[in-house]
């Protein structure tokens, strides 16, 4: 797992290590982290670094210190560097004594830099960027390497809500924060630098590639159709029939065991996948392991007692699209059921359900429907969250190639195939949500190198590509 760790758990850690090292060991370790990455930029942008210009922006504080002291570490190396101090009555002393003795200058201009590094603002930082350094910051043409986090997002939420520096790269000192996760497009590469710190669990955690390939269901020597798991497929209608194909494939796709089909798509289900075993109604449906209702599926009475019915079950529920429009009606179809039960919503849904917009704090929101409800909540996105009763889960898909109509049917489907082979709902929704994504960016890049807008139809026929390449990391070369 790697964890993000909020502003106080780093605050927390850091004060440990200060007790531990010489006073200003931590930030020098940081800074010369920082000033190696930044070297490197240099090199890769320009080929080479001796002779190359840097421009820090330099807030008030340890952020604003750990970039002058990387300014003075590159100043060695001969790199011109400049400092622009956007409060310099509060600027770090020991750092900006280090900067002035290594031959840096203090200028009021951005100038000319082959790098810029983002010293702004630190992680107890909040809000936007205030005017005086938006305005540097929109000026800015090289690519910005920002020290910890971009100035102007929230360290604990990834919220933006203003002004906000986009950087190329950004270096982490001694934990990821949910900033790293959440804003990721904002953050462009992230590169860890350690520290020293001693940190706890983090409540906040991604599973790695590796891990989601490790835990992939596959048949063992003793498997049968059966034992690996049966999911049910309640899904589409007259209107959307595609939504029933597409989540029908999804769960055939995504493991090896059953799966049966209940709905009015039969037709257009079984000519996609004539593995699928189809029936009329739930009660005709067989024995199953979980089910996924909703996509496509209509909010008509007969839809309704449909979700009614699955419910009542004792198995792992998918609750997704449509289905969703019913439960924001009466909530209590699934609080507090005694079954895992996972909720699928987009930002749209997630309104509904809650009755109010989502706001800047995906994070706490997403936490908060699940433990008033006693559910799963998957929230998509391109940081898609997962929050149960404990831990959160994270999944930065890398890009948005997903957004597109008809892809969280694909989704809903890998999360029931994998709750019915006998997964937790947390791990299921998030490693579901690792195979999606990595299958949408191979369907958009399956041509080459430079990615093409995809529908949902490429994205399922990548998801067991997708699934080989998970497994093929956890195997090791």
């Amino acid at each position: 797992m790697r964890g993000y760790y909020t502003a106080d758990e780093v605050r927390t850690a850091e004060a440990g290590l200060f007790d531990e090292v010489a006073d200003g060991v931590p930030m020098r370790r940081a800074a010369y982290g920082l000033a190696t990455v930044v070297a490197a930029e240099l090199r890769a942008a320009t080929g080479g670094v001796a002779g190359r210009s840097v421009t820090l922006l330099v807030g008030s504080g340890d952020n604003g210190g750990d970039a002058l002291w990387a300014g003075s570490m590159l100043r060695r190396r001969g790199v011109a560097v400049r400092a622009v101090l956007l409060d310099p009555d509060r600027a770090h002393v020991k750092g900006l004594a280090a900067f002035r003795k290594s031959g840096g200058r203090i200028e009021t201009d951005i100038g000319t830099p082959d790098v810029v590094i983002d010293g702004i603002v630190g992680i107890s930082g909040s809000g936007p960027l205030r005017p005086a350094a938006a305005r540097l910051v929109e000026t800015i043409a090289a690519p910005i390497v920002a020290a910890d986090l971009p100035s102007g997002v929230d360290a604990n939420t990834g919220a933006v809500d203003g002004p906000a520096v986009t950087a190329t790269v950004t270096v982490a000192f001694g934990a990821l924060k949910p900033v790293h996760a959440l804003a990721a497009a904002r953050c462009g590469r992230i590169e860890l630098i350690p520290i020293g710190l001693r940190l706890p669990d983090a409540r906040l955690q991604a599973l790695e590639p590796a891990e989601v390939g490790a835990l992939w269901p596959v048949p063992g020597p003793f498997d049968d159709k059966y034992s690996q798991g049966v999911v049910g497929i309640r899904a589409g209608s007259a209107t959307y029939p595609g939504a029933a194909v597409l989540c029908t494939g999804a769960a055939v796709a995504a493991t090896s065991g059953m799966v049966r089909y209940v709905g009015s798509a039969t037709d257009q289900v079984l000519a996609h996948c004539p593995e699928v075993v189809a029936a009329q109604t739930i009660r005709d449906a067989g024995r199953v392991q979980s089910w996924v209702v909703g996509p496509g599926g209509g909010t008509d009475e007969a839809a309704l007692q449909a979700l009614q019915d699955i419910l009542a079950t004792d198995l792992p529920v998918v609750v997704d699209a449509d289905a969703l429009t019913l439960v924001a009606a009466d909530p209590d179809l699934v609080r507090n059921r005694s079954a895992p039960t996972v909720l699928t919503p987009h930002a749209g849904e997630f309104a509904r359900l809650t009755g109010s917009p989502i706001g800047l704090d995906r994070l706490g929101a997403v936490r908060d429907l699940a433990a008033k409800w006693g559910v799963t909540v998957l929230l998509k996105g391109r940081s898609t969250l997962v929050a149960g009763s404990g831990r959160t889960l994270v999944n930065d898909a890398g890009g948005s190639w997903a957004a597109t109509a008809g892809a969280g049917d694909v989704l809903s489907g890998i999360i029931g195939a994998l709750l019915a082979s006998g997964l937790d709902a947390d791990r299921s929704a998030a490693a579901a949500a690792r195979v999606h994504a990595l299958a949408a960016n191979l369907a958009a890049t399956r041509s080459g190198d430079v990615g093409a807008p995809i529908s949902a139809s490429p994205l399922l026929a990548q998801v067991g590509a997708a699934i080989r390449v998970l497994r093929g990391q956890s195997l090791g070369p």
